[in-house]
């Protein structure tokens, strides 16, 4: 394919006399996920479609839009989740309900999110993206009138169930609409973004729930405020958010090299016809689904765009749905498990688990011992103790975003426009150390009583970890299996939720038992051996990936013809 030659510059120099690496060949091109030409020879970023449908083709203030509303979701979410103990306080005192049910109701919400995420994804494949986010507004507007008129332990404990599954969308849906919008070299911002969001919404829900909880509105309204904020998304969601779903494997872009990503990609997983109308090297203007420019010999009319109304139809359904799917839906969730064989997925799932794990213990600490001497903070101070942590977040966030972006595009560009998925791992340093030293910071000062300012200080640190280490880990993911987004994002809430659920539980016996300052050595201790899980992935990742090749081409060759 003509992409992949060495020719000279218009100025007669080629790219190793302007410092970059000679261009690969095909045949040097490996055939693996995750490894992928970003380039052509001449350096231009490879196209997609030319379908007004396409998303990637959409224009930047339309993708930006969308970009906003699923994070807004991704923020909502995150807030309700985590503001159930900034309450505790108020049902304490008024119905005499412990703290520990707090504990509990974490655990629950963590099975929500992580089961409830796997349960539903085949919806997606089936029905498209926005019946989804649809349903769970539904879900935490009535978890959250639960939560908010909750009159015994097992009420507040039974709510966070509809809370979790409300978040669940956020866990791998609003992933796949990211990547349905943004290139593979955008995915480290678009990722960055969506990491935002999520620390933006955990830690300002908290404190915006403590202020809520200590005003003259009361404690319950930081259950009835969700409700009326999961309400009012479900209303701004149905007229204002489109379908990203698009079948690009059925269309070429007519420039020459290939009919979709997996074409360009060397090959992986395209079928003969595809790499048929890949190599015509045809230079029309239209974008037709593949049998139709076969049909008519590499041409077609141009494809109109959607109206208004077929864009928000509540169900896109899948062009080989038999019936209502539900055969199909089945035959898709057992499929989805088959992901839990990827290493890849283990790494992403058990990086973002060993945040949710923490989240827990800092969160308790501040909510269970801050109250009492020696600071006696009152709510509202209680939630302020969020503002470093956001502060760090947002830091993380730029450094693992934008900043892994311009690191992988600097990388790729020195090796011919070849990109590896590993070469993103070795910016996990960073919170592989500033995380663990957070942890200590906090901790030790929450144990001994320290005041200003080393436990924010602490709070700042732990923030930069969990957007950094957050980011890092998915778009790795994202990297090296990007037609498996969605799948992949499935086990990664399964595993990170199963851990947090399994951390919710054991947090305050072992606090009791050992007390907050070795509790929280431990854990800074437990957090660096799991952050230092990169250092084999960044080195041995690419055979991890060699080795899954066949797995990875069976699933979605299986996958595609069970939803398509």
């Amino acid at each position: 394919m003509a992409i992949l030659q060495q020719p000279l510059s218009d100025n007669g120099l080629n790219e190793h006399q302007h410092g970059l690496q000679p261009t690969l060949t095909q045949d040097d091109l490996e055939d693996l996920p995750g490894t992928r030409r970003l380039f052509d020879s001449e350096g231009h970023m490879l196209l997609p479609t030319d379908s007004p449908n396409d998303p990637l083709q959409w224009s930047s203030a339309r993708k930006i839009w969308h970009t906003a509303l699923v994070c807004f979701i991704t923020a909502l979410t995150a807030a309700t989740s985590n503001e159930a103990g900034s309450a505790s306080d108020g049902f304490n005192e008024d119905l005499g309900i412990d703290y520990s049910y707090f504990n509990t109701g974490a655990g629950v919400l963590f099975i929500g999110i992580g089961y409830w995420t796997l349960l539903s994804s085949p919806a997606v494949h089936l029905y498209g993206r926005r019946l989804l986010y649809l349903v769970a507004m539904i879900l935490g507007l009535a978890g959250n009138l639960w939560f908010g008129f909750a009159m015994t332990p097992a009420d507040t404990i039974w709510s966070q169930l509809f809370v979790g599954a409300s978040e669940s969308v956020a866990e791998a849906l609003v992933q796949l609409s990211l990547m349905d919008l943004w290139f593979e070299h955008q995915a480290g911002a678009a990722i960055g973004i969506y990491v935002l969001a999520t620390s933006i919404g955990t830690y300002m829900g908290s404190l915006i729930a403590s202020y809520i909880s200590q005003s003259y509105l009361g404690f319950r309204w930081v259950g009835y405020m969700g409700a009326v904020f999961s309400g009012g998304t479900f209303v701004l969601l149905y007229f204002g958010l489109e379908e990203t779903s698009f079948d690009r494997a059925r269309y070429t872009t007519m420039h020459g090299y290939g009919v979709s990503e997996r074409v360009t990609a060397g090959g992986l997983d395209a079928t003969p016809n595809e790499k048929k109308i890949a190599t015509t090297g045809t230079d029309g203007t239209a974008t037709p689904p593949v049998e139709d420019a076969e049909r008519n010999g590499g041409f077609a009319a141009p494809e109109k765009a959607k109206s208004y109304w077929q864009r928000i139809a509540i169900i896109t359904p899948a062009s080989n749905l038999d019936g209502y799917g539900f055969k199909q839906y089945m035959q898709i969730l057992l499929h989805t498990l088959k992901v839990f064989t990827f290493p890849a997925v283990w790494y992403s799932g058990i990086q973002w688990g060993a945040q949710n794990a923490w989240l827990t213990f800092y969160l308790t600490v501040e909510q269970d011992t801050w109250y009492d001497a020696p600071w006696y903070y009152t709510d509202g101070e209680v939630g302020n103790m969020n503002i470093p942590s956001v502060i760090g977040a947002v830091l993380g966030c730029c450094v693992a975003g934008w900043g892994s972006d311009w690191f992988m595009l600097w990388y790729t560009r020195r090796r011919g426009g070849i990109m590896e998925a590993e070469s993103r791992l070795w910016l996990m340093i960073l919170p592989a150390i500033v995380f663990p030293t957070g942890m200590f910071l906090f901790g030790i000062g929450s144990g001994k009583g320290w005041a200003w300012p080393v436990p924010y200080v602490g709070l700042g640190f732990i923030g930069f970890g969990y957007g950094c280490a957050g980011d890092l880990s998915m778009a790795y993911l994202v990297d090296a299996y990007p037609e498996m987004v969605l799948e992949g994002m499935v086990g990664v809430a399964v595993i990170n939720n199963t851990i947090g659920m399994i951390f919710s539980f054991v947090t305050s016996p072992w606090m009791d038992a050992d007390g907050v300052t070795y509790t929280f050595v431990a854990a800074g201790i437990l957090a660096f051996a799991a952050l230092a899980l990169s250092a084999p992935m960044a080195w041995w990742g690419k055979t991890a990936r060699r080795w899954t090749r066949e797995r990875y081409r069976n699933f979605l060759t299986t996958r595609d013809g069970l939803d398509r």
